[in-house]
């Protein structure tokens, strides 16, 4: 079977399709690249070395880094047709960087561009004019909302790549991904490049995600509205590695980097999920074991279940890994847990723990989760409570795309958190009269031994490949079924649902797996 890339007309050469380990059709080359398919959990070994940004000299740059405008600084760079620029959703949907750059950028008359960001959110709608008049080519970077639906609708020219936040760091660590030029929204730093999202006007916490472009990247430009002296303390991005440094009057919107109180669910429903969350952890030995957090009002729920369980029974967890919020925080003041390692920063509780605990510590996918690296910290987690858009009775999951085939979803660090001892999926057993439980999935974004248990608040499934962990919990009056029990219980209450009416000759996007192969391919929705 062959498909055709999804660029204009004259343009579209036909790329391979070849069934990989899941089954899934997935090209043999995107964009121009050949590419792997998924073989298997850990089945693909990396060769070769990691790459490098050019060697310059330090005398080349002046101790003050400042450039008066965004234009002026991309003409110092260099910048240039069909080049990556590659950026971090810190700012998440308070970002006001991305859009000014772009602005810039089409005024310059620049055409082409590859975006690669982390993600990209609602408030970046304003940029489907650029994908539509040519001055970015196509995104490379989890697209919610409004951009994930332009895409899904085919019309991007390029296909997009989704990554976890690991794999995006192994992609660029590994040349896969080549930046030409990082921009790192930061709220604050100094002449020098020096930068943190510790404090500032635009406060967002950690700045984990630009490692790697920081690192890698040809060139670096740190755009921030709070300039300090030097040094810029703790620094995150370090100086040595930042070409030019851009002051705006504001990069982010500070009610919508962070929300100002991330709150616990309300709703019976999804309380009662929390509560068998944490009634499971229990009953499987878990409680007091390093642990994944999540900023989810199940997730959110359920740590607070745990909070109190720990308090009971005098545990306290080593560390816990993730997002961070009011309630991480509490349980490390409180001395439930020994350190956060904060991948992301959530509410302002949050960051202001950041900024002043000294065991609240900003951690970087290059530590947590790259799957190309000597170790990282994603197995030291015992639990991980996570979402999904969809689970099958295989236990393949997905958290990319709707059952009606849009694609309005990040993958997030959600692949990379799999690697713990024991990944929890909670969600309800159906949204909107659509259940989430599926014959199979619309998008396979993790294959089946990767998800140990789903928690519904109609039944427990634990995967029967993980028979230690159902040997765990048997007899402990947990309320157990089997997927397939979940599978009917939704049908019989939603009705089936229509299958996702797609092109299935029309590809406009890859699922990569941690390792950089193809898991699955993402189709256009005929709209």
């Amino acid at each position: 079977m062959t498909l055709r890339e999804n660029k204009p007309e004259e343009e579209m050469p036909v790329a391979e399709m070849v069934k990989n380990a899941v089954g899934r059709l997935v090209p043999t080359e995107v964009n121009g690249k050949a590419q792997t398919p998924f073989l298997g959990v850990g089945k693909f070994e990396p060769t070769g070395r990691k790459v490098a940004p050019p060697i310059r000299a330090c005398h080349q740059y002046a101790l003050d880094k400042r450039a008066p405008s965004m234009r002026a600084a991309l003409e110092k760079i260099g910048l240039r047709d069909g080049m990556t620029i590659g950026m971090h959703h810190h700012m998440r949907n308070g970002d006001q960087v991305a859009v000014a750059l772009f602005d810039t950028i089409a005024e310059m008359g620049i055409k082409d561009i590859l975006f690669a960001p982390s993600a990209v959110f609602p408030c970046h709608e304003p940029l489907i004019k650029y994908l539509e008049n040519g001055v970015i080519h196509h995104i490379e970077g989890s697209m919610n909302g409004p951009v994930g639906k332009f895409a899904s609708e085919g019309n991007m020219r390029g296909m997009g790549i989704l990554r976890s936040h690991g794999g995006r760091y192994q992609a660029i660590q590994d040349g896969d991904l080549h930046i030409d030029v990082g921009i790192i929204p930061a709220p604050s730093a100094d002449i020098l490049g020096n930068a943190t999202g510790a404090y500032g006007p635009s406060a967002c916490g950690s700045l984990g995600f630009a490692l790697a472009d920081s690192q890698y990247a040809d060139h670096v430009i740190v755009v921030t509205d709070n300039i300090v002296e030097v040094p810029c303390l703790p620094w995150e991005i370090q100086g040595m590695n930042v070409d030019v440094v851009v002051e705006m009057e504001k990069i982010g919107d500070p009610a919508k980097i962070v929300s100002g109180t991330t709150r616990l669910t309300k709703s019976p429903t999804r309380l009662l999920i929390a509560k068998c969350v944490a009634d499971f952890i229990e009953a499987a030995g878990y409680l007091g074991k390093p642990f994944q957090a999540g900023a989810g009002g199940i997730s959110l729920a359920a740590l607070a279940y745990i909070a109190d369980r720990m308090r009971e029974k005098g545990l306290r967890a080593p560390f816990a890994r993730g997002g961070s919020t009011k309630v991480l925080v509490d349980m490390l003041n409180e001395g439930l847990i020994g350190a956060i390692l904060d991948g992301q920063t959530f509410d302002l509780d949050a960051v202001k723990s950041i900024g002043e605990h000294p065991r609240h510590v900003p951690t970087t996918p290059f530590t947590s989760y790259n799957y190309h690296g000597k170790g990282n910290w994603a197995p030291y987690v015992a639990t991980s409570v996570l979402g999904a858009t969809e689970v099958d009775v295989k236990f393949q999951a997905n958290v990319v795309t709707h059952s009606d085939g849009y694609l309005l979803h990040g993958i997030g660090g959600w692949q990379n958190t799999l690697f713990g001892e024991c990944s929890i999926l909670a969600f309800p057993l159906f949204r909107g009269r659509i259940p989430i439980v599926m014959e199979k999935v619309t998008t396979v974004t993790a294959p089946s031994e990767m998800i140990s248990v789903v928690i519904t608040e109609r039944g427990i499934a634990v995967n029967p490949q993980r028979a230690d962990i159902l040997e765990r919990v048997k007899g402990k009056g947990l309320p157990l079924v089997t997927i397939e029990e979940l599978y009917e219980t939704g049908h019989k209450m939603c009705g089936k649902p229509q299958p996702p009416d797609i092109d299935r000759h029309h590809p406009i996007a890859v699922v990569k797996w941690v390792d950089g192969t193809l898991i699955d391919t993402v189709y256009k929705v005929n709209s």
